[in-house]
């Protein structure tokens, strides 16, 4: 019911009351009197009672215009400060935003020490750092951002890229010597390999990127987990998978050592996505940027 009240009739009746003139409502809403004495009269015949008495000479509050008036007035005042609001929320500096993001060393170690700084820079933002592993859909998961690993299906997002992440073969001295060194991809059939979340590993070769190979893996061990998959390999369970960047303090040390010399496997791009916003608020802006200028100084 009253589904089709004009809202601007109601307006226009509020500032009429206010001000207790046709010409003073007139100047403060920009419009002529006669406009203004259509909008209160469809307002009138929408309700169906008369709200302001009107002669050439004066004009006054019906007792249904004093009732409708101070109750329009209230709830107008609520809707001029939830735009406010509103606005002011999207133009500064505050609110929440919700990121979901990979885990592992990329997600516990380089953004959560970025999104740390930047709420550091930013004290009225606060921020929702989701690790779950799904593929999420930020409208229907309610997320702002998603930090996401892999090649993009097309989806209607934005996507930065932030880096190319490399990934290696590595395994424990201890076990090459006890196992032997495969030279080919191929040969890893024949291996104990930790498997993360794909059965078969793709590698192409380091001067002829047409030689490609793929191999099923099989192994004792399987985790989602990199720094599991990685305490594994350092045990000496098996060869893994993992992105150079999760083992550069064991790579170093010669704790762990990569296994092919000759063949290599395609690095990983690493995204920020989000929802294409002509009135992105200021906060998710301010982070997109932040994101982007500083992402490689974590790496």
């Amino acid at each position: 019911m009253y589904k089709d009240l004009n809202l601007a009739d109601v307006r226009a009746f509020t500032v009429i009351a206010e001000r207790g003139s046709f010409t003073l409502a007139a100047e403060q809403l920009a419009c002529s009197r006669s406009h203004l004495s259509k909008q209160l009269t469809q307002l009138e015949s929408y309700l169906g009672v008369t709200l302001i008495t009107r002669t050439t000479r004066a004009q006054r509050l019906t007792d249904q215009g004093e009732f409708f008036y101070e109750r329009c007035q209230h709830a107008l005042d609520v809707v001029e400060q939830a735009v406010a609001k509103t606005v002011d929320n999207a133009q500064n500096l505050q609110g929440n935003i919700n990121i979901n993001c990979v885990g592992g060393y990329i997600g516990e170690e380089i953004v959560t020490r970025l999104v740390n700084d930047f709420i550091s820079a930013h004290p009225n933002i606060s921020i929702n750092l989701d690790f779950s592993s799904q593929r999420v859909d930020l409208v229907l998961d309610h997320f702002d951002l998603v930090f996401r690993m892999g090649e993009l299906e097309d989806s209607g997002l934005v996507a930065r890229k932030l880096m190319d992440i490399n990934n290696c073969t590595l395994a424990a001295p201890a076990y090459l010597e006890q196992k032997g060194t495969p030279s080919h991809p191929k040969e890893l059939h024949v291996h104990s390999c930790i498997i993360g979340t794909v059965n078969h590993w793709s590698f192409q070769h380091k001067a002829d990127a047409k030689q490609k190979a793929e191999v099923a893996i099989t192994g004792k061990f399987r985790c989602k987990n990199g720094r599991v998959m990685k305490s594994s390999a350092l045990a000496g369970h098996g060869i893994v998978r993992l992105p150079e960047l999760y083992c550069a303090n064991e790579l170093s040390k010669g704790e762990l050592v990569h296994v092919f010399d000759e063949w290599l496997i395609p690095a990983t791009p690493l995204y920020l996505l989000y929802n294409k916003d002509k009135f992105q608020p200021a906060r998710l802006r301010e982070f997109i940027a932040f994101t982007t200028r500083h992402f490689l100084d974590y790496v």
